[in-house]
This record gives structure tokens, C-alpha cells and sequence, in this order.
């Protein structure tokens, strides 16, 4: 049985957003959870944007989410393969010269458009006679070359999609290199993907008729067709595409702002199927619930809203043997007792960060009732707090004043926090120290 083998096939032109993210997560997934390779391949033919920066930037989003590749390769490395594959489609009649120029192009395109027909190529090219290329090429004129499509009816059943028929009459022959030399990814791609015999492609819906040319390609150069599966793209919480806002939806922007991985993970992994997101810790996890036959052709909306809630779920299940070199980095101690206290009052990792200064750094606390903090004060146990502190205080406190529920605890949490909400004080307690609270209680600094 031939082994499961998917890419995750960027250009270095840009930063991955979450779409991008998407993709490669879902191959990624497919992978692990059929215990297959997953290959990282640098689409980087586009020598007019693509950047060493950006390359670097895709490597570093995907290690920080957790996904290391098995293999990788790159297209600029292997140019020469390309060049094959044309040869092999011009001797075999599937591919052709063209001379027409954008200009011309578009005005064919307007004029079959104005006449009520597609604008699919009419194949001018190939009615050139040998003769006439070569005084065009002699003339200085360099071709661009087409795949050249057959009228059939091209279907697969897809892993997301179903059952899914192209008429290739309606597009196009597409161009498979351009007149600069450039080698275009509908051939490029597809002869990656006979070489290093990737076995199931995973991408976007927009690719659908695309693949439906490709699958013809294969077949073209001699090789049998990958398995294919198209799902849905992202929108934004709108409905709208996200294709204006992915600037401040990159990896990279969202790393920056507190985001953590696992949070983007568990939700890119289950957005657009009929499961609901839950906050995982490890990527494990998210192969062990992984089924590609889950993804609907509905369009998932992704809320950056949904992404932060996530967050904070993700933090609030996080042990604290995960989080405690990152706290300790942060300048964090308290140890378990601090991070169990306040892991579900946070929305990232920086937050525990404030909340450790508040309880250890000098505020100003905001005195409400006076009767409740003189009874906190006289009721304190004697050293210092531990985990049983508040209950036994408060308790002393709700008996000397008869006050309970928010009565009783607001004034305590406003003088020893400042703030009107928070983490469960019992945790604080011991962070603060008793002279702390004492001198809160009293309205003092500190």
C-alpha cells in the first residue's frame, strides 16, 4: 500500500495568513492522522517577489505551530525537470506556441464577451504554420506555450466536494510557461507532484477547475492523477472575504498580539466542519480527532473574536508544567498555585504577567466600606496566607458584619486588587503576603 504523502506548497512572496495556515494545517492533519509524510514545497519561480525574509518567515510560522515537515525541495532547484515535461507535451501534440500578446488577449476577451460567448482561447495559435513560427522566433518574438486541453468532461470523486465533473470546453488551454521563460505552477505543480509522488492534494475550492486541467496534465506526462479534496475558503465574521484584512490576520501579527498556536490550530482545524472548536493543547490531539470527510462546502467564517475566546480556553485547561518556563521568562513566580488562580482570568500569556505585578507591586487601593475592611483587618489569621486563608477569613469577616455574597467580598477584592473583577482572591492571597494585604486593608500603598 502506497504511503499517504501531501505538500504544503507556498510562494515566498508573503507572509502565511490564516488561510494559507488553514491549508497547511489540514494536510498537515491528513497526514499524521494516516500516517503518512508531509512535505514542505517552496514555490519560488516568481524570482520578482519571492524573498529569502519571507521564506525564513513561512519556515518559523510552521515550527512554531508545531509542524514539522518530513521532506522539502524547492522549484527554483529544479528547473530543469520543467523543461522535460514541455518537451514531452510538444512532442506528444499537448502543447503549443503562442505569440499573442496581453493586449491581444484582452481584446479577444472583450470581444467574445460583448458577443454574449466565454472567454475561453480560440486556439488561434495553433493554426500557425511551422513556417511562420519561425520567422516570428527569427523576428525576435519569443512564444509562450499552452497545455492543450480535450473536450471531455473531467470528474473525480473529491474527498470534500463529492462527486465533482469539469467540462473542459469551457476553459481555456492554460499557459504552462510564459514568453520570459518563467514556468507557470499548473505545470510546475503537477510535475512536483508525479516526482515525488505526492498522493492526495488538499487545497482551496478555488483551485477546483484548476485541478480539473491538472488532473489532464498528469495524465499527459504519464502519471496517474492524485487523490484531490477542495475545500471551502475562509471568510471573514461578515461574510465578506478576508482578502483586505490579511495583513493584520498573518501568523506572524497574531503570534505578536498574544495569540498562541494551539488556539489557531483548534480552530483552523475544525472551522467549516460540522464539529464543534474546542480548545486542544497538543497538535496530537488534533490528529487523533482529524477526518477530512467532516469539512462541508458551506463557507466557515472565521471571527477573530471566536480566535481570542479560544485563547482563553486554551490557557484556561493549560497545566502549568507548559506554561512555566514561558511565566518564568515573563518574570512570573508563584508557582502552580499562582497559575491555577489565575489561568481563566486571562486572554494571553502577558496578562498572568499584569496580574502577578498586581498582586506584588505597590497600587493604590479603592476603599468602599469601611465596616467590611476594619472587620477584614481585625479577622486576618495570624502568618502567612496559604490556600486555606480566604475561606476561613471571609467566613470571620460574613460573622462579625453579616454581610455575604458581593456585599461582603467586592470591598475586600477593590482594596486588596484595585480592580472590580479578577482571578479568585484565594489563589492571590498568598502572592500578596499578609503585610501586603494588611496595608491595602488600611488604604495604604502598596
Amino acid at each position: 500500500m502506497t504511503k499517504t504523502l501531501v505538500r504544503f506548497a507556498p510562494s515566498p512572496t508573503g507572509n502565511l495568513h490564516v488561510g494559507n495556515m488553514r491549508t497547511a494545517l489540514v494536510n498537515y492533519l491528513f497526514a499524521r492522522s494516516s500516517g503518512g509524510n508531509f512535505m514542505l514545497r517552496i514555490d519560488d519561480t516568481d524570482d520578482e517577489r519571492s524573498t529569502p525574509e519571507y521564506e525564513a518567515s513561512i519556515r518559523e510560522d510552521l515550527k512554531w505551530m508545531g509542524m514539522e515537515w518530513d521532506l522539502e525541495d524547492r522549484q527554483s532547484s529544479r528547473l530543469s525537470h520543467y523543461t522535460d515535461a514541455l518537451d514531452h507535451l510538444l512532442a506528444t501534440g499537448r502543447a503549443y506556441k503562442c505569440f499573442e500578446t496581453q493586449e491581444e488577449l484582452s481584446l479577444k476577451r472583450k470581444s467574445q464577451l460583448a458577443a454574449g460567448r466565454p472567454p475561453v482561447y480560440d486556439r488561434a495559435a495553433l493554426s500557425l504554420s511551422e513556417e511562420e513560427i519561425a520567422r516570428r522566433e527569427a523576428a525576435g518574438e519569443k512564444p509562450h506555450y499552452r497545455f492543450k486541453l480535450e473536450d471531455v468532461t473531467v470528474s473525480w470523486n473529491d474527498l470534500v466536494r463529492g462527486e465533482v465533473s469539469v467540462p473542459m470546453s469551457s476553459l481555456s488551454d492554460p499557459v504552462i510557461l510564459r514568453a520570459d521563460g518563467r514556468v507557470i505552477y499548473t505545470l510546475a505543480s503537477v510535475v512536483d507532484d508525479r516526482d515525488h509522488g505526492v498522493t492526495h492534494i488538499l487545497r482551496g475550492e478555488d483551485h477546483t477547475t484548476n485541478s480539473a486541467a491538472q488532473i489532464q496534465l498528469f495524465e499527459a506526462l504519464g502519471a496517474t492523477p492524485p487523490e484531490m479534496g477542495h475545500f471551502a475558503l475562509l471568510a471573514g465574521a461578515d461574510g465578506e472575504g478576508l482578502s483586505k484584512r490579511l495583513g493584520s490576520l498573518s501568523i506572524g501579527s497574531l503570534r505578536e498580539d498574544g495569540i498562541e498556536a494551539m488556539s489557531i490550530a483548534s480552530l483552523l482545524a475544525r472551522i467549516g466542519t460540522a464539529d464543534p472548536v474546542e480548545a486542544r493543547q497538543s497538535m496530537q490531539e488534533l490528529v487523533d480527532g482529524f477526518d477530512i470527510s467532516r469539512f462541508g462546502r458551506a463557507t466557515p467564517r472565521f471571527d477573530p473574536d471566536e480566535l481570542k475566546l479560544v485563547n482563553s480556553r486554551v490557557f484556561n485547561a493549560m497545566p502549568f508544567e507548559t506554561a512555566q518556563d514561558r511565566l518564568e521568562a515573563l518574570g512570573v513566580g508563584g508557582g502552580a498555585g499562582f497559575w491555577e488562580a489565575v489561568r481563566g482570568n486571562i486572554e494571553r500569556l502577558e496578562d498572568a504577567g499584569s496580574l502577578y505585578r498586581m498582586a506584588t507591586e505597590p497600587l493604590t487601593p479603592v476603599l468602599d466600606d469601611e465596616d467590611v475592611l476594619a472587620a477584614a483587618i481585625s479577622a486576618l489569621p495570624d502568618g502567612e496566607p496559604d490556600s486555606t486563608t480566604w475561606s476561613v477569613w471571609t467566613k470571620s469577616v460574613m460573622e462579625t458584619t453579616g454581610k455575604k455574597g458581593k456585599a461582603l467580598f467586592m470591598p475586600l477584592r477593590l482594596a486588596l486588587t484595585g480592580q472590580a473583577s479578577g482571578p479568585e482572591l484565594a489563589g492571590l492571597l498568598p502572592i500578596m503576603g499578609r503585610a501586603r494585604i494588611l496595608s491595602r486593608l488600611k488604604g495604604e500603598t502598596a
